[in-house]
């Protein structure tokens, strides 16, 4: 038997090449926005920029002036970089998926009284798409939103809350859990946003005594939420379920086979 090689380019069974038009051709396509009025010269600087991120050969396939000092680009190219699948870390979901039937089954079981749910979108945030999918009755990709479960009070606070009045809400109305959904990202807001959500929680509360901090947004690391200081953080295409199954699991140690 052959030693195992440590060369991953010597191993076509572990990784894997961008695919484009053939088989492992490595081809990918790219998008970005130069600080450039649209010329020549910012074409060339466009191709340029792919070139040092590996891309070779590298073509401009669109560009479009963005008002009179910027350029969007699309760049089509190919790279030589691998992937190895079997090192990538993701946070798998390690609890049951239930039905609502079974969430309200489980919450009434074992708190024998509604669990409270305040959302909000904190900061200067105005995108509310994200926390009315998750909590509005009519839901998100076919499931209904928490207000649809009989044994879960939703308290929706809207967007542009405060850290401040999340915290003061969530005391008044003693939330279980709490929910906040950051669409805007400029200059890492979002990050900066839950950084601070959770540690007026700290403070505001006792050890141990704190409602579930939970988080949500597009432009996530769902590996994160022990570094922001949050129970959980949820990426794009989060479903109700999937959030009412965790806050269940959590609080109301639902024991469902998945």
């Amino acid at each position: 038997m052959s030693e195992p090689t440590s060369d991953p380019l010597k191993d076509p069974m572990k990784v894997v090449m961008p695919y484009g038009d053939t088989t492992g051709d490595g081809m990918v396509q790219l998008s970005f926005t130069l600080p450039m009025p649209h010329s020549k010269i910012a074409e060339g600087s466009a191709q340029q920029l792919a070139n040092k991120m590996g891309m070779d050969p590298a073509l401009v396939v669109h560009a479009k002036p963005m008002g009179p000092d910027f350029t969007f680009f699309v760049v089509y190219g190919r790279v030589n970089h691998v992937v190895d699948p079997s090192v990538v870390q993701v946070v798998e979901r390690d609890y049951p998926l239930l039905t609502p039937k079974e969430v309200n089954a489980a919450v009434k079981r074992s708190l024998r009284r509604r669990l409270t749910v305040v959302g909000a979108c904190i900061g200067t945030d105005a995108h509310t798409v994200g926390i009315d999918a998750i909590l509005n009755i009519k839901g998100f990709a076919g499931e209904k939103g928490l207000e649809y479960y009989r044994e879960l009070k939703v308290v929706n606070l809207g967007a542009q809350v405060s850290v401040p009045q999340l915290v003061e809400r969530a005391r008044a109305e003693k939330a279980d859990a709490v929910l906040v959904s950051q669409v805007v990202t400029q200059r890492d807001a979002h990050l900066l946003n839950t950084r601070e959500m959770s540690a007026a929680f700290r403070e505001s509360y006792p050890a141990g005594r704190r409602p579930l901090l939970i988080v949500g947004g597009p432009r996530f690391d769902e590996t994160m939420a022990d570094e922001l200081g949050v129970d959980r953080v949820f990426g794009r295409g989060t479903t109700p379920g999937e959030v009412a199954s965790f806050i269940t699991h959590r609080l109301a140690g639902a024991k469902v086979a998945s």
